[in-house]
């Protein structure tokens, strides 16, 4: 098959399969909307599960069928669908989320991502994200909050709604941690003290912890690289990304850091961050093993 076949044939499914699931998603979020009886969300709760899950098996299907790509994965756990997980990953292309939804899809509980609210407008995927429950997040400049400081609450607001919902259901809470994918031009304007990484930005995952510290009962650490550097969606189904290396380990969370307020205790800010550059630099090193072998 040829490249520009390929890419035809996977933009053709990925369009029918999200028409086809995400109809049916928003007919059941509608129900969950009117009707707000708590019976009546658990079993809606349910069918979007279910249809979500269908509609990423579709989606990994087409991985599979349409690229050689060869995934090589260690540390893959057994299915736990009924817990409550913090995922904390390293961004390198768009790539990662259908990476990390074949791996998980079924294992973990549907993986919820943080969005940047003008996403929220992306055609039929807006709705169908708002309809899981993804949580947008409205990112403001420095020069915008000088302007208007109280904007700076919004995102942690945000945070603790989205969190309040996750609590009732399970759920894997993804956070890229870097806040944005790895490019060298980043990675040099930032004077990033890590090899292949990012600086890591503290505070989504510590709002995430204070709000749900109680109910998540593990954290996954995934690091993903690309031996023969990290393409866009269009190279995956192109077949030029010949392999796809992820590590994931599974962690107690540290009790130290449930439910202490990042925003107000100062030691708790220094300690939390230090601990997550702690957590960057073992990543740093094991990337430099992985690209190694």
């Amino acid at each position: 098959m040829t490249r520009i076949l390929r890419v035809i044939t996977a933009a053709a499914g990925l369009i029918g399969n999200s028409i086809l699931h995400i109809v049916p998603l928003l007919a059941v979020a509608l129900v969950k909307v009117v009707l707000r009886f708590d019976a009546v969300r658990a079993r809606c709760d349910r069918w979007l599960m279910a249809i979500a899950a269908s509609w990423i098996d579709f989606n990994s299907w087409l991985f599979d069928t349409i690229t050689d790509t060869r995934l090589v994965v260690e540390g893959l756990p057994d299915p736990m669908p009924d817990g409550h997980f913090l995922v904390l990953c390293n961004h390198q292309s768009w790539v990662d989320i259908p990476v990390l939804q074949k791996l998980f899809n079924r294992r973990l509980p549907l993986l919820r991502f943080f969005l940047k609210s003008q996403l929220i407008w992306v055609p039929l995927l807006g709705l169908a994200w708002w309809a899981l429950d993804f949580p947008f997040m409205k990112r403001y400049s420095r020069e915008q909050l000088k302007r208007r400081p109280e904007l700076a609450g919004r995102d942690i607001e945000a945070t603790r709604k989205a969190c309040a919902k996750f609590s009732r259901i399970p759920v894997s809470v993804v956070n890229f941690v870097e806040g944005t994918r790895f490019k060298a031009a980043k990675h040099d304007h930032q004077d990033s003290p890590y090899r292949h990484l990012l600086k890591p930005r503290a505070g989504g995952t510590a709002f995430v912890l204070e709000a749900m510290g109680e109910s998540l009962d593990t954290l996954v650490d995934i690091t993903i690289v690309y031996p023969q550097g990290a393409g866009e969606l269009v190279d995956l189904f192109a077949n030029r990304i010949p392999e796809i290396r992820v590590h994931i380990e599974l962690l107690p969370i540290p009790e130290e850091l449930r439910g202490a307020s990042y925003q107000d205790d100062a030691g708790f800010r220094q300690h939390f961050q230090e601990w997550l550059n702690a957590r960057w630099a073992r990543k740093d090193k094991r990337i430099s093993r992985m690209l190694e072998r």
